[in-house]
């Protein structure tokens, strides 16, 4: 009978005949040889699940194969464990796959664990002293060093009292794993049933699914809907993290999927071939990576060729703890802070293994410091949830990120991510640019370095203007609207940029006008305060002041950048033409109420060619409003 169930999975590790499925079937009840192939040869070719009640607790158990041929099958079980019962035969003592497997336990990260050491029945009571010693010698330095060593019999259920309450204050140390994070299955086996259609089962490595969710079967990228959820045998509404479970998506083609593949919250993995990783090689005298090495490389439950280009050396020698970039043959679907197994080709051992620090598109030039650098800050940051967070957000290729795209970039949920970026903003690490924009404090900073730089150039090749327009200075930022309007925005309020008539110069510029240019200029804004209401066109200044054409062009520039001259449609007027007309325009609707627009070339004493655009430039300015060719007094204008 079942108790309470939590999300922790234990896995058995140990050299083949050492007596691992009959622990687990002592423990359980259940024998995990399912395949025909195991019952006959009398050895396990692949994964066992089963689930273990201990004091009314429920864990999951997996039982993997302990021959040296399955060990890729070995590492596919682990990738799954919380924690290990290491079995070492008590006749038989420390074995080769003994050894590679608490290699390979370490190099997964797993940090609890016992050790069962089976047959006592086999053995003399001396013996049974020399082998506990032979496995305290091998686990010395290692998580289970320090790990109690329980003799066991599967024959005569000897130890097996003392066992239970060892394992229950191991399952009482380990927290199960969270499962408020993204969906992530790798699958270890698919399968059909008659009535349900494909089955696939693993063990989750975040999150939590329900029956109805949809999921993604990855490298594939296969959409399906769950239909049905089996944990440890059973039907439930839900699984998560940690659970040895069987999803029902039925109309996928048993056909396509394959042990390796993965099932997932669709829309944020995706199979890559190029990952930076954090390599550990173990401690051999002989082991040597050169870059450029062919290497079995495992993550989850997938197994694939790869390349290994060292970032830190030229040669990796046994040892070796440090960066790497990993080419695979095949894309693999991974995320950040998984870890992984290499195993060599010749001899086919395991090697070493590590950390998945993040997908790259392309291979990484050792030889840059700063992409290394950068690559040991993102590999620390990956450390802590709020720091990997912050990390993405400070190296976006954007200036600003949307809370989506950086639950994306982390592989965090979405509600994670916001709350996050909450206590950045908080602590003036990040700021909130628009509803959905974040930008990080340092990215500020050096938005607003760009800009200062962009002014100044300006002021340097124009020296004369007063400064540069906003639309000029946002498009040669090259930012959207809103990150330009906030870095502006806060260096004008720090006092280092300056803002007049729409354009923005640095604080303490002042415009520089040769003499020969300033008597240009006076003598072409003459002209346009001879005639406020009938100005010469921009064509016909050059003839009337006796001036050169480019010479009047720059002039005229000057004119409206200094907010002399106003740019109406087409037309250009004098400032003080604009004033006038606007405050004809107000008295006359003060007194009259409204203006057919015939009647204000009337008043301006010109043409309907110049009066209905400056009408219509009032309207845009928001002093009046129309109906039809009616004009009314919108709002009183500041004084």
């Amino acid at each position: 009978m079942s108790g309470s169930q939590i999300n922790l999975t234990l896995g058995t590790a140990g050299h083949i005949d050492h007596g691992k499925t009959a622990l687990v079937k002592s423990l359980t009840g259940c024998d995990t040889d399912r395949l025909k192939e195991e019952k006959e040869r009398g050895m396990s070719i692949d994964l066992g699940y089963a689930p273990c009640t201990i004091a009314g607790t429920e864990v999951g158990l997996v039982d993997v194969p302990g021959h040296e041929h399955f060990v890729k099958t070995m590492v596919a079980g682990a990738s799954g464990m919380d924690g290990v019962i290491l079995v070492v035969a008590a006749d038989d003592g420390v074995m080769p796959q003994t050894r590679e497997h608490l290699d390979i336990l370490t190099l997964l990260g797993v940090h609890h664990g016992l050790v069962a050491m089976t047959k006592v029945d086999r053995v003399a009571s001396d013996h049974r002293e020399l082998a506990r010693a032979e496995i305290a010698e091998l686990v010395r330095g290692t998580f289970l060093e320090g790990a109690p060593i329980l003799p066991v019999s599967n024959v005569t259920a000897e130890g097996f009292d003392t066992f239970f309450e060892a394992l229950l204050e191991l399952i009482g140390r380990m927290a199960p794993r969270r499962s408020d994070g993204l969906f992530r299955l790798p699958l270890d086996r698919a399968f059909s049933a008659t009535g349900y259609g494909t089955i696939v089962a693993g063990i989750p490595l975040s999150g939590s699914a329900r029956i109805g969710d949809p999921i993604e079967l990855l490298p594939h990228g296969i959409a399906g809907r769950i239909k049905r959820i089996e944990v440890y045998g059973r039907a439930s509404d839900v699984l998560l993290a940690g659970q040895c479970a069987a999803v029902n998506v039925g109309h996928w083609d048993r056909r396509d999927v394959n042990r390796g593949d993965v099932i997932a919250t669709p829309g944020f993995f995706s199979p890559e071939e190029w990952y930076v990783a954090e390599l550990r090689l173990l401690t051999r005298g002989k082991l040597v990576l050169k870059s450029g090495a062919e290497v079995k490389f495992h993550t989850g439950t997938s197994e694939v060729a790869a390349t290994v280009y060292p970032l830190e050396a030229a040669v990796l020698q046994g040892g070796y703890e440090g960066l790497v970039q990993l080419r695979t043959k095949a894309p693999v679907v991974a995320a950040p802070g998984d870890r992984f197994i290499l195993r060599s080709l010749t001899p086919v051992q395991t090697v070493g293994g590590g950390v998945i620090v993040e997908a790259v598109p392309q291979r990484l030039k050792r030889t840059r410091t700063a992409v290394i650098e950068d690559l040991h800050d993102r590999r620390m940051a990956l450390r802590e949830e709020g720091r990997w967070v912050e990390y993405c957000l400070r190296r976006t290729a954007s200036p600003t990120v949307a809370a989506g795209d950086l639950a994306v970039r982390t592989k965090l949920p979405l509600a994670r991510v916001e709350t996050v970026l909450s206590e950045l903003v908080a602590r003036g690490a990040a700021l909130a640019l628009s509803p959905n924009g974040f930008v990080h404090r340092d990215t500020m900073a050096e938005l607003a370095e760009q800009l200062t730089a962009i002014v100044a150039e300006h002021h340097r090749q124009s020296p004369a203007s007063p400064g540069i327009a906003r639309d000029s200075l946002r498009q040669a930022a090259g930012w959207d609207r809103a990150v330009f309007d906030a870095v502006a925005a806060a260096l004008v309020e720090l006092g280092q940029l300056v803002e007049q008539n729409g354009r923005l110069a640095l604080r303490g510029h002042r415009p520089t006008i040769a003499d020969a240019e300033s008597q240009a200029i006076q003598s072409i804004e003459a002209l346009f305060l001879e005639q406020p209401f009938a100005p010469p066109a921009a064509n016909e200044v050059a003839g009337k002041a006796g001036l050169p054409p480019p010479v009047v062009q720059r002039c005229l520039q000057l004119l409206c950048e200094h907010g002399r001259l106003v740019r109406v449609d087409d037309i250009l007027f004098h400032r003080q033409a604009i004033e006038q007309a606007r405050q004809i325009l107000v008295d006359y609707l003060e007194k009259e109420g409204k203006l057919e627009s015939v009647k204000f070339k009337y008043l301006l004493d010109t043409t309907r060619k110049y009066a209905i655009p400056l009408l219509d430039y009032f309207d845009r300015v928001g002093v009046t409003g129309r109906s039809g060719h009616t004009r009314f007094l919108k709002a009183r204008p500041r004084s």
